[in-house]
Order: structure tokens, then C-alpha cells, then sequence
């Protein structure tokens, strides 16, 4: 097959393009990102049940905690009256009837340690009446894998008045590396000792926050921008529920718990309403200063998504009146979020900023308003996108709103949502930046519809928000990753690309899934307590972001016959690095060679740089059902002799010097 480019230069390409969406399913934060190893570590967790219309939790304060049974077991107490801070106001009172009795956590998956590594410690404590040390320890059955011993304050002259809460830190050292271990506090001596916000973080957490393998997965996709923090989350099952980001900002030990939507997921009466995602709660270990730190950290743009005083309305018809005091709420989070991040340190919410440690603004330039909104007669979508904007410009002008076009891009409430935009972006240009449109659909619509957006109107720009091939879905199944539904992905991008003049933001969901707590399936990145394991999905995305161009460059409608052969190609040019950029899907089972040699009648040859994503053969059966299908992605400097050689199920980029063509 021959592929004939021409030196003309097409669409401008938005810098940035591809991007991250971070939604807390699957155990992406807690138990995922944030590094924290303890679960349940402030005495706060909730067991959800429910259905739409009918939520309601259940305080489980031991949730996740044991007594341990060395030395006969101990009293466990989950009590409130004097607690830490209000915000989470339970804690453990635990009293020891002899030395060595202690509790346990069970930490997700268990424990697991890697030998000679360090890992931060810290809790508070209150001795109501105790005068020992404790022992921290990390054990699987009877082997003490790392200890450290606390030497509790003491009383002067045992003044009682003087008992309060104390914060403890050490730090443990792995003697050895275990999985599926228990962290252990042991008190040695018999006594009561209270314990709140229970903490243990890897020695090598990034910014003492994320878990390293995960955040360098993230820097490796060099991504243009993340959105956070969701997702249905940032609406919740009740406005109850809801995400607000003032309360996920300032100390972490004062961000108010909170029990997440996707605890909620797949609920059935033959179920009893109650899943066993029933626990999965929200500490906002990662709150909105952290999200803004990682995308500082990671060379991404913030995309913040707001409530706009609706539950979501897939679970629930629960909503805040226009006109009301309590909407006015919503649009104030909205305006004090832009200070939050952009206001000066004497600001009010800039100030918050600085008191965390980031004195300089993180630079917002988008907000998106509503996270998967449609137009009901209920609920009015469109009356409150209409007052939010009028009330963030009035004060932020520069700010690029995101709307939403609802949960698919086939019915009548997308093509409503499309018409109200584009009515008033004629009559104010920056009403709307881009509209969020979301499609998880099979791989063949994919590859059928590379030209999907060839005659969109260019008046709105669209954020291809979340997308994903579903070869098949369902909870916990990482075989829903395939190199199939990569590919059909990587074909559609070719399209998104061509198409840059209107697509401005695009970004694959879900971003994380931790093995046996997964809602959703598939999914970009899957993980365990020990290891991380990147998809097809994954390394199609790396190579988008690390190969977008500055510009395009006309196909002159060759695309679509390669088309008709199962090739999918696109080509750009970076004009910051003088080369061209060519991707190529082969979809077929067999070798493809594209001939280059009529690329403006000057043969294509000499050493490019070639990036190809195919299948891998696996060795071990068991893998094929316990982690995401294999693949092998390799980064190599070979020799062009005019001909470029797709392999079988393929995705291939090269990267041509400019002045070769």
C-alpha cells in the first residue's frame, strides 16, 4: 500500500490534547494513589446500602480491626465524647488485661513489605489509664517482619489532668518482604490507651502523598491535563454525598470522612442492597490540594469538576432548587475554587492554599461544571449551567468553562445539549470552551466511526471526556483489557487527531483498578498491594501524549481507502522538533507494509524512531486470568528503506526527521 504526504500543514493542535481523567472507582484513591497502607485508619468507615431513592449507611467504626490473640485478647471500644477533631469524631479505646495484648489491621489486601525499605508510622494517642510504651510491629502469623517501639509521653508527678492526645511517629524498617502481613500495635504493659488516625506511609511516597509506581505510571504518560475529582463522585448518591472540595483541603486529620458512590454499584434486592464494596469510603487523603500538587508534579493542566446542586442522576432524583440560598452555596464553591487555586496569599482561599505550602497560584484555567449532566424538566441542567456562567465570568472572565452533553453521543438529550451551546456561543464566544462527551462502547463502533467527528461544526470545541472500548465489562475483570479494544481505540484516535480544529481534550476512562476491588471493567492501569500492570489501553494512550505535533497534515482522503484494508493512519508534524509524526493501526492478523517512497517523490529513508504496541504470547495460562491481557511495547532507532512494516495487530508510530521529506 502506497502513502503519499504532502509538506501542506493542516489544523492547528491544541498543546495538551491528551490527557488523564482520575475518578476515585476501583479503589484508584484510597487503596490506590494515596500511599496510606492502613484501612480505616481514623475509626470513620461507613457499610452503605440502598438503591435510587433509598441510600442509607451504617457507622462501622472497627471496620477492618481486630484484636490480636498472642496474648488473649484485648477490649476493642469504638467511642466518641473527646474526639481528636470534630470532623471525625469516633476513635478506638482499647484496654489491655495484661502485657502484650494489642489490635490489628487488615490493610486491603494485607501488608506488604519490601525488605530493608523504610515506612513512616504515626498515630495519636490518649492514655486513659496506661503508663507503658507501645510496640508497632508488621506480622504474618509469627513472624515479626518490622517493629519499632514507641516511648509514650508520661505525666509529670501522674497528674491525670494532664492526659491528652498525643501524636506518635517512628519509623519501620523492612526486615524482610512479606505479603498478606497485619500491622500491630501492642501496648506492654496492661492499661487503657485511646488511638486515633492510624497511620503508615511508604518511606519513598512521593511528596510523602502518592504512591511512587502508581505516580510514575501516571508522569510516563506525559499527560496534558488531569480532571478530578470524577466522575459520578463528584455528585454522589445523595447530595449528602456529595464531593466538596472545601472539605478535602487544610490538615487531613480535620477532612470529614465520607462514604464513596461506587460503594453503591450493582446494589440488587437479591443482594440485599449491599455489595461487597460496601465499606469503600473516602478519607480525602487526596483532596483538592493534592489533586493540584500532582498535576504541578506531573506537568498537567488542573481541570477541576463542580456540582452544580444535582445527585447523579443515574441513582437518584435528589436535587438543590435554582433560586435558593442553598444553590447560591454551589455557585460560591465554584468562585472561591478559582482563589483557591489562582488568588493571592492574602486572599482568603488563597491564603488556605499558601497555609499548605504552596504559597504561588497553581495556574486554573478550566473548570468544568457538572460532571455527566443532562436536560430533565427536574432537574434543569441547562437554567444552572446558564447561572454559573454568568456568575464565574462576571468575576473570572479568562476562565474556560467545560459543559457536559450528558452519558452517551446517540440520544436526543446529546443532540439537545449540542443545540443549547451552540445557541448561545453565537451570541457570547466564551460561554463554552467544550462540551464533555462520554461513549464506552464496543470495539467495532470504534473502528466504525474514525470519522465521527469529520463534520462536527467547529463553532464548540469538544472534550472527548471519557471513553474506552468494552470488548466485554463487568466488576473484577481485567480480561476486559485487550490488545482488540486498544487498537479500535487507537484507530478512533487517528480521527480525534485529523480532527483537532474541534477536539481540544480528549482522555480514556477509568485511569485505575485494584484487583478484587474493581467496579468496573476495563480499565487503564491495574494494580495490587505489591505491583502495577499497564494495559494495551495504556500504552496507546503513552503514545498519543508523547507524540501529538503541533500541527496536522492533510491525508487529501487517502486515509479512507487505507481505511477499507484495516489500516488506520494519521500524520502530524512537531514542528518544535522538525519531525513528522505517523501512527498506523493494522487491524488485520497478517503484516501490512506501507509504501513512504512517494512522499513528495523524495524516498523516505535513514534511521527514525519507531514505537510499536503488539500482542505478546503468554507464558503462563494462569495470567490470562488474573491480569490484563499481555502485550509487548517497544521503543527502538531503525532503519527506513522506504517501506514501513506494520506488524500483524499492531499500533506503530515513527517519528521522521522533517528535512528527510
Amino acid at each position: 500500500m502506497k502513502l503519499k504526504i504532502s509538506n501542506a500543514k493542516g489544523n492547528t493542535i491544541s498543546e495538551g490534547m491528551i490527557g488523564l481523567f482520575f475518578e476515585d472507582i476501583n479503589y484508584a484513591a484510597d487503596g490506590g494513589l494515596y500511599a496510606e497502607m492502613i484501612e480505616n485508619r481514623s475509626f470513620e468507615s461507613y457499610d452503605c446500602y440502598g438503591d435510587k431513592g433509598d441510600y442509607f449507611v451504617k457507622k462501622d467504626s472497627g471496620y477492618g480491626w481486630s484484636a490480636t490473640e498472642d496474648e488473649g485478647c484485648g477490649e476493642m471500644q469504638y467511642v466518641t465524647g473527646s474526639p481528636l477533631f470534630r470532623e471525625n469524631p469516633n476513635y478506638l479505646r482499647f484496654t489491655a488485661t495484661k502485657a502484650g495484648q494489642g489490635f490489628q489491621n487488615q490493610a486491603y489486601g494485607g501488608i506488604y513489605l519490601e525488605k530493608d525499605k523504610e515506612y513512616r508510622v504515626s498515630f495519636y494517642a490518649r492514655k486513659a489509664s496506661y503508663k507503658g510504651n507501645l510496640l508497632v510491629s508488621v506480622k504474618k502469623g509469627d513472624r515479626v517482619c518490622g517493629e519499632a517501639v514507641i516511648v509514650c509521653a508520661q505525666a509529670p508527678q501522674d497528674d491525670w489532668r494532664w492526659n491528652k492526645w498525643t501524636r506518635y511517629e517512628a519509623v519501620l524498617k523492612a526486615d524482610e518482604s512479606v505479603e498478606g502481613a497485619v500491622f500491630v500495635i501492642a501496648l506492654d504493659e496492661k492499661g487503657t490507651v485511646e488511638f486515633d488516625f492510624i497511620s503508615m506511609m511508604p518511606g519513598d511516597a512521593v511528596a510523602g502523598i502518592f504512591r511512587r509506581d502508581l505516580f510514575e505510571q501516571l508522569k510516563g504518560l506525559h499527560p496534558g491535563f488531569l480532571r478530578f475529582p470524577g466522575g459520578c463522585i463528584v455528585e454522589g448518591n445523595t447530595l449528602e454525598n456529595r464531593y466538596r472540595w472545601k472539605e478535602s483541603v487544610g490538615i487531613i486529620e480535620r477532612r470529614r470522612a465520607n462514604f464513596n458512590r461506587w460503594a453503591l454499584h450493582e446494589t440488587k434486592e437479591e443482594n440485599g442492597w449491599h455489595t461487597q464494596y460496601s465499606h469503600y469510603n473516602q478519607t480525602l487523603g487526596i483532596g483538592f490540594y493534592e489533586y493540584f500538587l500532582l498535576c504541578e508534579m506531573i506537568g498537567a493542566s488542573p481541570l477541576p469538576v463542580l456540582n452544580v446542586g444535582l445527585a447523579c442522576q443515574y441513582q437518584s432524583l435528589e436535587l438543590v432548587e435554582m433560586g435558593t440560598p442553598e444553590f447560591w452555596e454551589f455557585i460560591q464553591d465554584a468562585i472561591d475554587l478559582v482563589e483557591f487555586a489562582n488568588g493571592a496569599a492574602d486572599t482568603r482561599w488563597g491564603a488556605v492554599r499558601a497555609e499548605m505550602g504552596h504559597p504561588q497560584p497553581f495556574g486554573l484555567k478550566m473548570l468544568g461544571i457538572g460532571n455527566e449532566q443532562w436536560q430533565t424538566e427536574e432537574s434543569d441542567f441547562f437554567g444552572r449551567y446558564l447561572i454559573f456562567e454568568e456568575a464565574i465570568h462576571k468575576k473570572y472572565p479568562e476562565i474556560k468553562l467545560i459543559g457536559s452533553a450528558g452519558p452517551d453521543i446517540t440520544s436526543k438529550r446529546y443532540e439537545d445539549a449540542w443545540k443549547f451551546y451552540r445557541k448561545y456561543a453565537a451570541e457570547k464566544e466564551s460561554f463554552c470552551y467544550a462540551v464533555d462527551e462520554h461513549y464506552y462502547v464496543k470495539p467495532e463502533w470504534f473502528f466504525e466511526h474514525v470519522d465521527f467527528y469529520d463534520d462536527y461544526p467547529r463553532d464548540v470545541k469538544v472534550f472527548s471526556g471519557e471513553y474506552a472500548a468494552h470488548p466485554q465489562s463487568g466488576m473484577n475483570n481485567p480480561c476486559a483489557n485487550t490488545l482488540d479494544g486498544a487498537l479500535a481505540e487507537a484507530a478512533f484516535m487517528t480521527g480525534v487527531e485529523r480532527n483537532a480544529d474541534v477536539v481540544v481534550l480528549s482522555s480514556y476512562a477509568p485511569l485505575f483498578a485494584r484487583f478484587g476491588y474493581a467496579q468496573w471493567s476495563p480499565d487503564m492501569i491495574w494494580f495490587d498491594e505489591t505491583d502495577v500492570y499497564p494495559t494495551a489501553s495504556y500504552y496507546v494512550q503513552k503514545m498519543y501524549g508523547e507524540n501529538m505535533g503541533t500541527v496536522t497534515v492533510p491525508m487529501e482522503e487517502q486515509e479512507k481507502a487505507l481505511r477499507k484494508e484495516g489500516v488506520y493512519v494519521n500524520i502530524t508534524l512537531d514542528e518544535k522538533e522538525s519531525e513528522y509524526i505517523l501512527k498506523a493501526v493494522n487491524a488485520k492478523k497478517e503484516r501490512i507494509d506501507l509504501d513512504l517512497t512517494d512522499w513528495e517523490d523524495v524516498p523516505v529513508r535513514g534511521k527514525v524512531l519507531k514505537k510499536e504496541l503488539t500482542r505478546a504470547e503468554h507464558k503462563d495460562e494462569k495470567s490470562r486470568t488474573q491480569y490484563p491481557e499481555m502485550v509487548s511495547y517497544t521503543e527502538n532507532f531503525e532503519e527506513l528503506d522506504g517501506l514501513l512494516r506494520l506488524p500483524a495487530e499492531s499500533f506503530t508510530v515513527v517519528r521522521i526527521p522533517a528535512e528527510r521529506a
